[in-house]
């Protein structure tokens, strides 16, 4: 993410050119959901001299019929995972008979034809409604610069809070994933998220029931910050919701910072132990968990995808395998001896199993069963390629 610094005229070229792109785009997306024709071919046929008339270049204008069947394609591979209701319900039957919509400075994507870098003096020349534009800065830390001398592909113009960026992406070679040890308590680092810690590993001390990765301090401000919202949003004033549009980023970027500090943590210790990462997946949870009131502001302001994500990718880098695994009964089950019961779990933080007796941290536990879980759907995945080997070696 790159930071452009526009001069007053630079600027508002740039936003007519996101206006008029997006103004095209949703024409084209209501012939596209009036005539059913959704592909970007078809949709290239059927608009291009239409699109080439309201005055786009060759380039931009197929950036706007293929972001149209983008659009169109990820909204039916959303439906068809019922993310918007089963078919024929009132909610499913308002998103397909829509056309899509894009706001009026949505982001554009620029290829190499129409945007090109030049690192050397920290310009892009840009093509705009108002002709091709040369000299426009932008500002980044050296080590995005040194990432934008491998770039290749498309960029994406990006308007956020009065600020444009330009969104680069840039391909990395991946290392060759560690090979865990067929041992699911020396290969695998298992990682349980939650409310009152953010994530808890199998390496945190399970004699101690006051583990928490997040720290005290992350509580405390989430807090703070919530209480501050409901008192700005009760009080309604213009300038209490002044306050608010200006906080709304600072929630957000708290979040993400102490992602990356988590996420980080994790790869390094799993990398430095040449270990895999084991971690649940909570998509949905929201709507699968029923919680008490003073928990659900906790649940819906933190970004445990994201925390997923970035783990993830992180991992990636540096070769470090990861396994998604569902969290299931993991709070439940004893990792001693595998006795699941829902009255193992005494209280949030204390697990003592009524079979065998063993107690520990309740989320350390969970962490142990997560490990073994990855530990098991690594090898599954696998044990099917030596298998098949075999068959044809001994035929």
């Amino acid at each position: 993410m790159v930071k452009l610094v526009p001069t007053a005229e630079q600027f508002a070229a740039l936003e007519s050119t996101m206006v008029l792109c997006n103004d095209v785009a949703n024409e084209v997306a209501g012939f596209a959901q009036l005539m059913k024709l959704q592909s970007r071919r078809a949709l290239q046929v059927a608009m291009y001299p239409m699109v080439k008339a309201r005055g786009l270049s060759a380039q931009p204008s197929l950036h706007v019929l293929r972001k149209v069947a983008d659009a169109y394609a990820t909204r039916a591979a959303n439906l068809k995972a019922g993310n918007y209701g089963q078919s024929g319900s009132k909610r499913y039957a308002a998103v397909s008979d829509t056309a899509v919509r894009f706001r009026p400075l949505a982001a554009q994507p620029f290829d190499d034809r129409c945007l090109s870098w030049q690192l050397d003096s920290s310009t892009v020349s840009i093509w705009t409604v108002s002709g091709r534009m040369r000299g426009l800065r932008f500002v980044c830390a050296p080590w995005q610069r040194k990432l934008l001398a491998d770039r290749k592909g498309e960029s994406d113009l990006v308007y956020r809070d009065g600020q444009f960026y330009l969104y680069a992406t840039v391909d990395q070679p991946a290392p060759s994933p560690v090979v865990p040890v067929k041992d699911p308590v020396d290969g695998w680092l298992g990682v349980d998220l939650g409310i009152v810690n953010l994530a808890v590993t199998t390496d945190d001390d399970p004699k101690s029931l006051d583990v928490r990765w997040s720290g005290g301090a992350v509580t405390a401000r989430r807090k703070k910050n919530q209480v501050m919202r409901t008192a700005l949003q009760k009080v309604g004033t213009k300038s209490a919701k002044r306050k608010l549009k200006a906080r709304r980023r600072k929630e957000q970027r708290f979040a993400t910072d102490i992602n990356h500090q988590l996420s980080k943590t994790i790869v390094a210790q799993a990398q430095r132990t040449a270990r895999g990462i084991a971690i649940e997946d909570l998509s949905g949870i929201r709507d699968r968990v029923r919680l008490a009131k003073k928990q659900r502001a906790q649940v819906h302001s933190w970004a445990y995808a994201q925390l997923r994500d970035f783990l993830t990718y992180k991992a990636e880098m540096v070769g470090v395998p990861v396994q998604v695994i569902n969290p299931r009964n993991t709070s439940r089950t004893c990792s001693q001896c595998g006795f699941c019961d829902v009255k193992n779990r005494r209280s949030q933080a204390r697990f003592e199993c009524r079979d065998c007796g063993w107690a520990a941290h309740a989320d350390h536990n969970a962490a142990r069963n997560i490990a073994a879980l990855g530990h098991e759907k690594y090898w599954a995945a696998q044990s099917t390629v030596p298998k098949a080997a075999t068959a044809l070696a001994s035929s």
